[in-house]
């Protein structure tokens, strides 16, 4: 005989029992999927849709964060050269001038590479403003420590950058004061006056020189004075918007 019979009217006989068999026009019963199944987030995804990648963790020695400890590690470098032969020799300040420049133009290749290909960490975004910070300042109080340049214009500069990183910590928590254009300005020209005043120039280029280095100071005061305002508005939104 045959594992299955039939039973009454509407039923199939067979080895597990008695089984209710679906009327005609009823949908069949739905099975439940397994959740190892559902487990995998494409399995999810209908056939023709595109599946984004599972993101992945950037790593912290990736080649922009290279790049700023780089930048570190020519500070010292830099600063031996600068004193070389007394500060006067014209090889050692034109050697200077090379390692300044490089370690320059680093801060604007490892910010590029880390938006384009996304390698931005919170270790850079940490140590990327200290090892500009350490470049500038080290090359300001090589200078004025060579009497080339007074020391009330190192101090100026220098408060105001040590004011801005406090500034940051102070409103870290109701977000960031993006960079203005007036900030990369003030940055372009601290640079190019640096520079002008590492090189061995004649004396008809000094003029030059001084103004560019005004230049300097003036932006200086002045974005550091509109990162101040800029912070206080963000801290006092933002303790608005904490409920009471």
């Amino acid at each position: 005989m045959s594992s299955a019979a039939t039973g009454g009217p509407g039923e199939t006989v067979g080895d597990e029992g008695c089984v209710p068999a679906p009327a005609t026009g009823e949908l069949p019963p739905v099975r439940a999927v397994p959740a190892q199944a559902t487990a995998h987030p494409q399995a999810a995804v209908e056939p023709g849709h595109p599946v984004l990648p599972e993101p992945t963790e950037v790593p912290l020695l990736n080649v922009a964060n290279l790049l700023t400890l780089s930048r570190l590690v020519l500070v010292p470098v830099f600063l031996a050269a600068l004193f070389a032969g007394d500060g006067t020799d014209t090889t050692w300040r034109l050697i200077a001038f090379a390692v300044f420049a490089v370690a320059s133009i680093t801060d604007h290749v490892d910010g590029w590479l880390a938006r384009k290909h996304g390698l931005i960490t919170d270790f850079g975004k940490i140590v990327d403003p200290i090892a500009d910070k350490a470049l500038t300042g080290a090359a300001l109080v090589g200078l004025s420590v060579l009497g080339e340049l007074p020391w009330w214009i190192t101090l100026v500069i220098a408060a105001r950058e040590v004011g801005v990183t406090l500034l940051r910590f102070w409103v870290i928590r109701h977000g960031v004061i993006p960079a203005s254009r007036g900030g990369k300005l003030k940055t372009l020209t601290q640079v190019f006056a640096i520079g002008l005043f590492l090189l061995p120039l004649p004396s008809w280029l000094t003029p030059f020189s001084w103004t560019m280095m005004g230049a300097a100071v003036v932006l200086t005061v002045v974005t550091g004075v509109d990162y101040v305002i800029r912070a206080i508005r963000l801290r006092a939104r933002g303790l608005r918007a904490v409920p009471q």
